[in-house]
């Protein structure tokens, strides 16, 4: 099943369940009312307190989900750099070793490129990675090679190697930051907060002669809606909401080096 649909489902799962703990704490607010009518006063700064602590928790992880995903696409972009500033430095070496390495530069720009067409197949993610990390390390012998070769220019070596070492040190930081994400123990506590302030929520409308379902289902559906967009923007390569948007620059990247 698609992780997208899954989340989706997710979300709905929860919304039916924050209704439901809603209807349960307006009936056990009603029952206890009609008991001891003075029960629940002074409850208010309690229910403050969840419902605060319910609001900096979801703002905690919407604006990490919402920074991780910022940092994802700039680093497509520094990786496009990096590469495009290290192809353009081969010129720095013999003419006569240029063509062997500019093909093989764009053999690793599409292998960088199928390692996330992969996704969210990680088998397959990870052998293309492999083959890009081959690759690496094979343009990265024959450029040592050649611009420390007797007779080379001094300029080669200082102004490509440096270029050559940010090209690949970029993968690592875009493999690491695809699988940089909250703890779980943090989605369970927003989960578990969510479903508490619902039941809270429904004890405190209790008080009223009926209850309004406007606000009920506008709580339920805001929740619901908040927590989808926090799980599916912490895996844009996954969910609706993506980055490949961004990829074009790679491609535009691979197409100026034909």
């Amino acid at each position: 099943m698609e992780f997208s649909l899954i989340v989706a489902l997710g979300a709905l799962v929860l919304f039916g369940v924050l209704l439901a703990l809603l209807e349960l704490g307006g009936r056990l607010g009603a029952r206890e009312m009609a008991r001891h009518p003075d029960a629940t006063a002074g409850s208010g700064a309690l229910e403050g307190a969840v419902f605060a602590l319910l609001g900096l928790l979801l703002a905690f992880t919407f604006f990490g989900a919402a920074s991780r995903f910022d940092d994802r696409r700039k680093l497509i972009v520094e990786e496009s750099n990096a590469i495009g500033t290290a192809y353009l430095r081969l010129d720095l070496l013999p003419g006569s070793v240029q063509p062997e390495l500019r093909d093989a530069f764009r053999r690793y720009v599409d292998q960088r490129l199928a390692v996330y067409r992969a996704l969210p197949d990680l088998t397959a993610a990870g052998i293309e990675l492999a083959r890009a990390n081959d690759s690496q390390q094979q343009i990265w012998a024959k450029v040592v090679a050649t611009s420390t070769a007797p007779g080379s220019a001094p300029s080669a070596a200082m102004l490509l190697l440096p270029a050559l070492n940010e090209m690949i040190d970029i993968t690592t930081t875009r493999t690491m930051a695809t699988q940089m994400h909250p703890p779980t123990v943090v989605f369970l506590m927003l989960g578990a907060l969510a479903l508490m302030s619902a039941l809270l929520a429904g004890h405190g409308m209790a008080s009223g002669r009926e209850r309004s379902w406007v606000h009920v289902l506008c709580f339920a559906t805001i929740i619901a809606a908040t927590v989808y967009v926090i799980v599916d923007m912490e895996y844009p390569r996954f969910g609706m909401i993506r980055v490949d948007a961004v990829d074009q620059v790679l491609k535009d990247l691979r197409q100026s080096m034909n």
